[in-house]
């Protein structure tokens, strides 16, 4: 059998089968279809603090001081700040913070404006 079946999901469980035109997960009970799953992994999703998701071009607001890595600078509470784009990793916001220049921020410290 060349074409191995991905994990579940929700268990993580090896043991997934084909029924039908879904996946099913005989430990945990899970049903899924294949093509929505591989949506899913495509598709990065970052919350801010509050669980809203954020997108390109949104604008947010910092919800504690942050310093500023190297500088005794410091992005105050309450700064508005234009996300220009969301990549993967840790900092997942990159944006221009007036005043201080282009900066990458944790979601888990905006709110959306």
């Amino acid at each position: 059998m060349s074409n191995t079946l991905p994990p579940c999901p929700k268990c993580e469980s090896v043991y997934t089968y084909e029924e039908l035109n879904l996946l099913v997960c005989p430990e945990c009970g899970h049903e899924w279809s294949p093509s929505a799953e591989s949506a899913e992994r495509d598709e990065m999703v970052v919350k801010d603090a509050n669980g809203n998701t954020l997108q390109d071009g949104d604008f947010v607001t910092l919800i504690k001081d942050l310093k500023v890595k190297g500088t005794s600078t410091v992005a105050k509470i309450g700064t508005k700040v234009k996300i220009n784009r969301l990549v993967d990793g840790d900092h997942n916001i990159d944006c221009k913070i007036s005043g201080i220049g282009p900066m990458m921020l944790k979601s888990e410290f905006v709110k959306k404006a």
